[in-house]
């Protein structure tokens, strides 16, 4: 019944020669990749408004264009900066394996640890700005926001645990629909505004013209619209994933990338300024430039619904880099190994599953608010770029290959710029909640090196040299001890004992009662078995079993000699309904992770099969 659910859910399992198929092409990878990155044209202008707004009042409208214009100057040179990663990293692992390789393992991990923080805010901030873009359209969703957002995260782990070409064919229509529908406001705002000035702004709210303008503040607004280059460094990723040539369709897909962000980003803060689109949280400011173009009519509904389901969709483009990358640092020991296994549609599921559960916890710690968790969103990933230019330097000044000193003064200067504005970001967001990402990203990376060790250390104990083999006892035999743990005498308990008597005679059954009555009756019923097997019966007047059970079979443990090894028999029968676990008691499992600890034991599940109905 769990397969036939599954089957439903995720789809039938894949074989793994159908890998090759599971790839984008450049529309489907342009798809998924552009999701995160352009749909953050939805907050980034509202995010630089907030603070000018707050400082300077109507000089705002003024400020927001040369901040855009700062921001999109920052996307020219990370685009170029990633189209260098890719051509010299055609594996994929991005910041996480430049860094590592060039720089050394602690900027390597330090530079993973940070890009899984902004995978996971991806997720929360892009699912929550959705149901935002929603509620413009429909206030009366308001106080079911959480709600929403988790279902949405939810859907979105189903459909990538269906696997890429599934998820990228269904992910494809709304981006479409989502970058049409901005170049077209885009274009006709700005025709109609030249032609016929613009209408009166949706929120009509006084602002006041003021003059308090620093360099702080300008500094505050452009660490806040950074926010609209998350997610740029999702191709250099998820090179592998590209069909072949997979290095030519990750470039073609990074520039018309990075075009969208430079028309959709730079075309929405000029309509902002010119249709005094006010950040009052509901309507956001893409609805109000959005009511400024159209009115209220069909056009306002279908920018809406396509921002709305855009924001939804850039949580996959996390969900794509997050299992990738966790796929990547697991194949070097770094995390378990859990994310490195493919799941039943040759998706790495297990990233999936992790990714979407820890977002959600924090759109629930969050209130689903997309203001109170973008502090936390580009720290991570302006860390990353910082390390991944410094890295590409190093990388280029080793190759020494033709016209590498240009390729190290293009990433140089990237080096600079991502560092200048990695400290704005942590200096201006640093009380808002960037100290979190800061705390995070160390414990982070020491759980990474613990994991590390923790392999290297096992593998250093199950290692067998050839000298080893050559002196191996392996004919060695043992005298063997059996020990049947028994509740009562039934027919899963008598199976049990049977086979422990065929593999050897020193056999010894034991039972703890907390009944005298159940103690005498067992006993008496024992005598009828006529067998010279030894049974051990003890009363437990505190009604406790596993304890004093355990403390009997350690008992015999303890007397056995170098030669013997002792074997646990645990019987457990079977139930074929699958609720049917949750009605019996789960003595069995304790026993045996407790005994597990024991050099000298073996433990030994005898499963009996009751009937199905």
């Amino acid at each position: 019944m769990i397969k036939e659910f599954l089957d439903v859910i995720t789809g039938e399992p894949l074989a793994n020669e159908q890998t090759g198929h599971e790839k984008y092409n450049v529309p489907f990878g342009l798809a998924i990749m552009a999701s995160d990155a352009i749909s953050s044209v939805a907050y980034a202008a509202e995010e630089i408004l907030i603070v000018l707004i707050a400082g300077i009042g109507l000089m705002a409208y003024t400020w927001l264009g040369w901040v855009s214009l700062a921001i999109i100057g920052l996307l020219f040179i990370l685009t170029v900066s990633y189209l260098q990663i890719i051509r010299a990293y055609p594996q994929g692992g991005g910041a996480y394996i430049v860094a590592k390789e060039n720089i050394g393992v602690k900027a390597g991990l330090i530079a993973a640890a940070a890009l899984l923080i902004d995978y996971i805010l991806t997720v929360a901030v892009s699912a929550s700005a959705g149901v935002a873009a929603i509620i413009s359209a429909f206030p009366q969703l308001n106080t079911h926001k959480v709600l929403l957002v988790v279902c949405l995260i939810t859907i979105l782990t189903i459909l990538n645990l269906r696997g890429i070409s599934e998820s990228s064919k269904i992910f494809s229509i709304p981006t479409y629909l989502f970058m049409i529908s901005m170049i077209f406001m885009i274009i006709y705002g700005l025709i109609r505004v030249s032609l016929y000035g613009a209408p009166p702004p949706m929120v009509q709210q006084q602002v006041k013209l003021t003059g308090e303008l620093s360099i702080f503040l300008i500094l505050r607004a452009f660490s806040s619209g950074c926010s609209a280059l998350t997610g740029l460094e999702a191709v250099s990723n998820s090179v592998p994933n590209f069909k072949e040539p997979s290095q030519r369709n990750a470039k073609l897909v990074m520039i018309l990338l990075s075009t969208l962000i430079l028309f959709i980003f730079g075309g929405t803060s000029i309509l902002a300024r010119f249709y005094h689109a006010i950040p009052v949280g509901y309507p956001t400011v893409v609805a109000q430039i959005a009511y400024g173009v159209f009115g209220k009519g069909f056009m306002f509904y279908v920018i809406q619904i396509t921002t709305a389901v855009i924001l939804i969709m850039a949580c996959n483009t996390a969900f794509t880099g997050f299992p990738m990358l966790m796929y990547v640092v697991g194949k070097d020991g770094f995390a378990p190994r859990q994310f490195t296994i493919r799941g039943r549609r040759l998706s790495f599921s297990t990233g999936i599953v992790a990714l979407s559960i820890v977002a959600g916890i924090l759109v629930i710690i969050f209130n689903a608010t997309t203001h109170r968790l973008i502090p936390l969103y580009s720290v991570g990933v302006f860390l990353s770029f910082t390390l991944a230019q410094t890295g590409m330097v190093i990388h280029w000044r080793k190759s020494k290959e033709s016209g590498w000193k240009k390729r190290a003064f293009i990433n140089g200067f990237g080096v600079v710029i991502t560092i200048i504005t990695t400290v704005i970001i942590v200096f201006e967001k640093f009380t808002e909640g960037a100290w979190i990402v800061a705390i995070l990203i160390p414990i982070i990376v020491y759980g990474m090196s613990s994991t590390r060790r923790h392999y290297i250390k096992v593998a250093d104990q199950l290692r067998v040299d050839t000298e080893d083999l050559s002196k191996s006892e392996i004919d060695k035999k043992f005298s063997h001890v059996m020990i049947v743990p028994i509740s009562s005498l039934n027919k899963a308990s008598l199976s049990a004992l049977q086979y422990a008597r065929s593999i050897t005679d020193t056999v010894i059954a034991i039972n703890i009662s907390p009944s005298k009555k159940s103690l005498d009756k067992l006993k008496t019923r024992w005598k009828e078995l006529n067998t010279d097997i030894v049974l051990v019966a003890k009363y437990s007047p505190y009604r406790a079993v596993v304890t004093p059970l355990l403390n009997s079979i350690s008992e015999i443990i303890n007397a056995a000699g170098e030669q013997e090894r002792i074997t646990v028999v645990v019987p457990e029968f079977v139930v074929h309904e699958w609720w049917g676990e949750i009605l019996h008691n789960h003595t069995s499992f304790f026993i045996r992770e407790t005994l597990l600890r024991n050099k000298n034991v073996v433990i030994s599940t005898y499963p009996y099969h009751l009937n199905e109905d």
